[in-house]
């Protein structure tokens, strides 16, 4: 596997973040969207990598600094030909490496609540993330699920 920090540029990157961005909108109630488009990806407390398996886009994912020790997972997507093989985990994991080098010592995230988003919630799970309480900007929703993980360096 091999990641590319950035490569917003890149047509299949491109084109993979607007579908998530569509898909997200449209699964998510009004106000309870916190999905971020290229601009908003582009943020400069925000690290993004493309991964790719064979010259194939993969996936993405994202880390936006909360603060110099504690991270958010953002923009985490999967290649539909990549879904159902155990990708998830990679760019989870991949993601998690990024975060080490960064030293950051908490990652936190924001998913959905409804079954569109069980898959996603499995995953992180799977991954030692926990259930917690809103962090940072976020406040309790019914739609949302805050997970977090502490991570040693």
């Amino acid at each position: 596997m091999k990641s590319i920090e950035g490569n917003f540029d890149n047509p299949e990157v491109h084109e993979l973040l607007v579908k998530h961005f569509i898909e997200l909108k449209s699964v998510s109630p009004e106000g309870s969207t916190h999905v971020l488009d290229i601009a908003g990806l582009k943020d400069p407390t925000i690290k993004f990598w493309s991964l790719w398996e064979d010259d194939q886009l993969m996936g993405s994912g994202a880390i936006k600094f909360l603060n110099k020790d504690h991270g958010e997972f953002k923009s985490i997507r999967i290649n539909d030909r990549f879904r159902n093989k155990r990708n998830g985990k990679k760019v989870v994991n991949h993601l998690i490496s990024e975060a080490k080098k960064l030293n950051i010592k908490k990652l936190s995230l924001e998913t959905g609540a409804g079954k569109f988003f069980s898959p996603a919630r499995k995953l992180f799970l799977s991954c030692n993330f926990k259930v917690c309480k809103p962090f940072s900007h976020y406040e309790k929703d019914i739609n949302s699920v805050y997970m977090s993980l502490l991570i040693g360096n």
